[in-house]
């Protein structure tokens, strides 16, 4: 009983509001008079007749409708923040997030050594470190090796001079964003976004390293010259005086990492194959034109692909 005098409410609320919109427009319509007071004019029985097919009924979720009301507005998806497709939850990117989430990533990478005082992360971090001291005391030896067998790597060092590592490292992100794009991919887009996050989260940290280091290349040291004497020997600036560790080896691999892990278990494994072999080959010519020590390319690979792949990657 009480059921059914809800839904007797409920279908009278609009007609009564009907009733009351009407009233008032015809008030509005007529002239005033002091004397004489104006009632709208009575339903006829056709308008009464009509009227039960203007009230509201339950659609088929139970809501209850007037035949005008559209429904509930279909409201656009979100996009994901979480992509899951490779079995391992990575961050999505868009435009509007990549400011924000490079803020972020900034934030946690110049609080890691905190994260460290605190006892987490040594056991990766002592992986990096250790093979990094021990290059540092084989580079007295193997640097004046590539030195002066340069000659026999100028062939490589042709296709992989700097100008061109640069411009390959920076066409991966833009080819995919291009593409993606063009096929209206937003994998390959949001792919691209996160490269070039990665590549900045890792080139700000590899900057501020070269800064404090100041090391100088196997090619600043004269004929002759020790090997074993390099750290805060070179420029003030990190771009072009500081060889500690290798800004390309960091920026290649930072991107390679991005794009393998992205398109890993996808039915595409030659994309991881491709692109951890060019960052390879690209790192090794920065020793044969003695451009870096072994150790610069050690350590900046080991960032570039330690950040591109637990902290660009890692969802929020």
């Amino acid at each position: 009983m009480l059921k059914q005098f809800s839904l007797t409410l409920i279908c009278c609320w609009p007609l009564a509001c009907a009733q009351n919109l009407a009233f008032a427009q015809d008030y509005a319509s007529q002239p005033a008079d002091p004397g004489q007071l104006v009632l709208p004019d009575a339903p006829t029985p056709m308008a009464l007749a009509s009227e039960p097919a203007r009230m509201a009924r339950p659609d088929e979720s139970g809501r209850m409708a007037l035949p005008d009301d559209p429904g509930p507005t279909a409201r656009p998806t979100a996009r994901p923040t979480v992509d899951t497709t490779t079995g391992v939850p990575q961050r999505e990117a868009t435009w509007r997030s990549v400011p924000g989430d490079f803020l972020h990533d900034q934030k946690d990478l110049w609080m890691f050594p905190w994260q460290l005082a605190k006892g987490h992360h040594w056991v990766p971090t002592l992986l990096i470190l250790g093979p990094t001291v021990g290059l540092i005391y084989a580079d007295q030896k193997d640097a004046p090796y590539f030195r002066n067998h340069q000659a026999n790597w100028d062939d490589v060092n042709d296709v992989f001079d700097p100008l061109i590592t640069t411009g390959e490292v920076i066409a991966l992100p833009a080819g995919l964003m291009t593409a993606g794009y063009i096929r209206h991919d937003d994998r390959e887009v949001n792919t691209a976004l996160l490269a070039a996050e990665a590549y900045g989260d890792s080139l700000v940290i590899n900057l501020a390293m070269k800064a404090v280091t100041r090391r100088l290349r196997p090619s600043d040291v004269p004929v002759g010259g020790d090997f074993s004497d390099t750290f805060f020997k070179g420029g003030k600036s990190p771009f072009k005086g500081s060889s500690f560790p290798s800004g390309h080896s960091t920026a290649v691999w930072s991107v390679a990492t991005v794009v393998a892990e992205r398109y890993r278990h996808r039915g595409k494994p030659w994309i991881p194959v491709l692109c951890y072999t060019l960052a390879t080959a690209i790192s090794f010519s920065r020793i044969t034109e003695s451009a870096h020590f072994p150790s610069d390319v050690w350590l900046g690979s080991a960032l570039g692909y330690s950040i591109a792949k637990y902290q660009t990657l890692k969802p929020r």
